[in-house]
């Protein structure tokens, strides 16, 4: 079972390091619900961390929209305060994320 972020800091249960990164994308919660323009923190193939104000719920699914990407699927894995972080459902292709960290660089 997945929680509120506690636990030993020095633990890291991400399958890959994630790159840090400034960016806004466009968030929507539900299917036919609002839209939010959000702060992409840090990326990984297999997910991010993104800052926003109205929270969701822990396991709640989302659609994550990086310019030039389709809309992601993620699964909302912990939050911690006004911060998240989501397990993409589908890994980003290796030459996919390269090619969008070099464009968000």
């Amino acid at each position: 079972m997945i929680e509120d972020k506690a636990g030993n800091p020095d633990e890291d249960p991400r399958r890959s390091a994630r790159v840090p990164l400034d960016v806004e994308v466009i968030l929507r919660r539900r299917a036919g619900k609002n839209t939010y323009l959000v702060n992409v923190q840090d990326l990984s193939r297999h997910g991010c961390k993104l800052e926003l104000i109205d929270r969701p719920a822990i396991e709640e699914f989302v659609w994550v929209r990086i310019d030039g990407l389709e809309p992601l699927e993620a699964r909302v894995c912990w939050i911690d305060g006004f911060a998240l972080g989501v397990e993409f459902r589908k890994d980003l292709h290796p030459a996919v994320f390269e090619h969008l960290l070099n464009k968000l660089a």
